[in-house]
């Protein structure tokens, strides 16, 4: 969009949230094998102690991933051509998923149907079905689809936006510079808080959230209009400048929203079922600390974290094949804590050691190994450009 490009060099704030966000992603499902909610294993201590705590960063969180990504694209699409950044995106968020879903992701489905069915057929059995679209599995009397991507939906919904980004991107360049007016004040806060509250209490009933990218009508309405948010503003420093003016009133709104929201949540079964709408209360309440957590943690990072560092240079590259391993960790380990009969601390400790050695270990390996490391999405030439560039000489 015709917006003023940014003088700064590299985000590093941008990176660090990108980073904060993956780290919390990956606490969150260790959190999941302690809560009541249902996932693929269950600690024996499973229960609503820390569902709180989970509450604190479930409505921004890949939201937020979404956000940084749409700049990213905006960056990348400056630089190169529609054509380039369409093959670029492909090599690195293609080849991880389907690796992924032949390789990283099975042993969650594995265990789970071990745990929920008592499967005992062995690996081999398992793996044999899994691969050739097996439907005959329905733990929690759901039909388990395979083969499956599970945690590594995001990686697809994030190639598919970028095509679309692509595809408009003989509009989108000359989009007037007044799309990013309504947002160099409180419509920074204002006009998406208001999107996201619409399309939370109008589509979330209608469609829930599926994850499965064909019929994810509301998240694809959330996470693309958020992307193209992202895209739209990346450059924009007024709008830059209104995040770092309301980062305080973000933050004030963000403590009031998640004490608000844990409460409605908590309480959900108590309340009466007629006068008050407390569906769309809760729903725009959620929506509004989507944001306003966003916007506070841009504004942060903006004015605490825009610096570089040994510690940024290693989690920049690492955090993506830490995304890819961490969910397959916790899950076999989480498999395997029972027998230890451990204390609840100590199945949780446990297993955030665990899963921490298991993702430095898993990339210190990938990114030693030069066929590794595309299918873990770390840099490396496209075969397209590099016969491009042969071709040339």
């Amino acid at each position: 969009m015709a917006v003023a490009p940014s003088k700064s060099q590299r985000r590093y704030d941008l990176d660090w949230l990108r980073i904060i966000a993956f780290g919390l992603l990956i606490l969150y499902h260790i959190g999941m094998f302690f809560v009541t909610w249902d996932w693929h294993v269950k600690s024996q201590y499973a229960g609503p102690a820390i569902q709180p705590l989970m509450l604190l960063s479930s409505p921004w969180r890949l939201t937020l991933l979404f956000l940084i990504a749409g700049i990213a694209t905006r960056y990348m699409a400056d630089r190169t051509s529609s054509g380039r950044l369409a093959a670029l995106r492909s090599w690195r968020l293609l080849l991880p998923l389907v690796f992924g879903m032949a390789v990283i992701v099975p042993p969650q489905t594995y265990y789970e149907i071990v745990e929920k069915l008592s499967y005992g057929e062995g690996w081999l059995a398992f793996y044999a079905r899994y691969a050739t679209g097996f439907d005959g599995w329905r733990p929690d009397g759901n039909l388990l689809i395979v083969p499956t991507w599970n945690h590594l939906w995001f990686v697809a919904y994030l190639w598919v936006y970028t095509m679309v980004i692509i595809l408009l991107q003989p509009w989108l360049r000359k989009a007037p510079a007044w799309f990013v007016a309504p947002f160099t004040g409180w419509g920074v806060i204002l006009w998406p808080a208001a999107l996201l509250i619409l399309l939370r209490i109008t589509l979330r009933p209608v469609f829930g959230q599926t994850h499965a990218l064909l019929d994810d009508w509301y998240l694809h309405a959330v996470y693309f209009s958020v992307f193209l948010f992202g895209y739209g503003i990346a450059k924009a420093e007024p709008v830059w400048a209104a995040i770092d003016r309301l980062r305080h009133v973000a933050l004030l709104l963000a403590v009031v929203c998640y004490a608000a929201l844990v409460v409605l949540m908590l309480n959900w079964q108590g309340l009466p079922q007629s006068g008050i709408p407390w569906r769309m209360l809760r729903d725009a309440v959620w929506a509004l600390d989507q944001w306003v957590w966003i916007v506070m943690l841009l504004g942060f990072a903006r004015r605490w974290l825009n610096r570089d560092g040994p510690a940024r240079r290693y989690l920049t590259d690492a955090v993506f094949p830490f995304y890819i391993l961490h969910q397959t960790i916790i899950v076999v380990a989480g498999h395997h804590l029972r027998p230890l009969e451990l204390t609840a601390g100590g199945e949780a400790l446990l297993l955030i050691a665990v899963t921490t050695i298991g993702c430095v270990a898993g990339y210190e390996i990938v990114k030693r190994i030069g066929w590794l490391r595309p299918l873990f999405g770390l840099r490396t030439e496209v075969p397209m450009v590099r016969l491009r560039r042969a071709s040339a000489q």
